[in-house]
């Protein structure tokens, strides 16, 4: 059942990723284009059944000025900025649609639902797409212009990702000081980039993050997303393209944003498994810069501890952000 190391191990195992000497700059450089040619946030009230919640369908610019879909969730009648929660979604998933994403907005935030662009038809609906064109790849997005960092498609998303939440931070009805992300597995990742490089996150709910230590993931796993990547490698046996495409990733590898991200966080992280191994969530969560906690599931795999992390993530916002006197889990 347990094909990874020992938890005494794991809380100690380092990342084998070498960060990129320019890794700091390229995301500089990064922030600064996408910040350039941002555009305006734009909000159109959506009627829905719900009567205790209020829903906007949210167009902001992404990675180039493109419009990038989301939801905007809030509690209904609502006065005053409230605390704002992004949420970023997992590999092959979409906004959705309102009804999927209603705990933040009950417990009194708002709360920005972001769309994967070029996903959202896998196991949730999406709306926005890549207008990029690529070289050879697997289909799927994790080979994706996987021949240059500037072209790689995670680049864009989480490019994305850092201007949803300067999206958040510009509306009226959102207290920018009080701003928090979430997300699970690929979701996790672009949280932990939109922490690094955002400067207005407060504090992170990061699950079972995907991209963390990705030449040591593909020892352990070829499980889907994942096995896009081993079938791209095996079709270039060649060691110098393979080498080329693991100096790629290793500027979105997650365990490298994780030294830049130092808002108080808190990870989940399940031991048995076999999509993000769990000394690949360790590998971040031992870099991360900042005050962090790890929940650890001893008999749980890629859903980890599912409402429980929900309720888990919910109470140490609410603790961060000053909103209650109950203290953080593990804090």
């Amino acid at each position: 059942m347990f094909t990874d190391l020992p938890l005494d191990q794991l809380r100690r195992c380092q990342a084998t990723v070498t960060e990129p000497a320019d890794f700091a700059e390229f995301w500089r450089q990064t922030m600064v284009e996408a910040r350039a040619c941002s555009g305006a946030v734009k909000l159109d009230r959506v009627d829905t059944p719900l009567r205790a919640v209020e829903v906007w369908d949210v167009r902001f610019g992404g990675w180039g000025g493109e419009p990038i879909s989301a939801w905007l969730l809030t509690p209904a009648g609502a006065t005053g900025p409230l605390p704002g929660v992004v949420q970023f979604h997992g590999y092959g998933g979409g906004r959705g649609y309102p009804l999927d994403e209603l705990a933040w907005a009950a417990a009194g935030y708002a709360h920005l639902v972001m769309d994967n662009r070029g996903q959202g038809a896998g196991w949730s609906v999406g709306q926005t797409p890549d207008p990029h064109g690529a070289g050879p790849q697997v289909p799927g997005v994790m080979t994706k212009g996987i021949d240059s960092p500037q072209g790689y498609y995670y680049r864009r998303l989480m490019a994305d990702a850092v201007r949803a939440v300067d999206a958040m931070a510009s509306l009226d009805m959102v207290d920018p000081d009080r701003l928090v992300v979430t997300g699970g597995s690929q979701g996790g990742a672009l949280a932990l980039a939109a922490t690094a490089w955002s400067g207005l996150v407060k504090a992170v709910d990061v699950r079972v993050p995907f991209l963390a230590d990705i030449p040591h993931a593909l020892e352990l796993t070829d499980s889907e997303p994942y096995g896009e990547l081993v079938r791209y490698l095996a079709s270039r046996p060649e060691a110098k393209s393979q080498v080329g495409v693991f100096d790629v990733l290793a500027y979105f590898d997650s365990a490298n944003l994780a030294r830049y991200a130092t808002a108080p966080a808190v990870f989940a992280v399940g031991l048995i498994d076999d999509i993000t191994p769990a000394s690949t969530v360790f590998a971040a969560y031992n870099n991360y810069a900042g005050p962090k906690d790890i929940a650890v599931y001893r008999f749980n795999g890629h859903e980890a501890g599912g409402t429980l992390d929900l309720e888990r993530a919910l109470t140490f916002f609410n603790h961060q952000l000053g909103l209650c006197q109950e203290p953080a889990p593990g804090h």
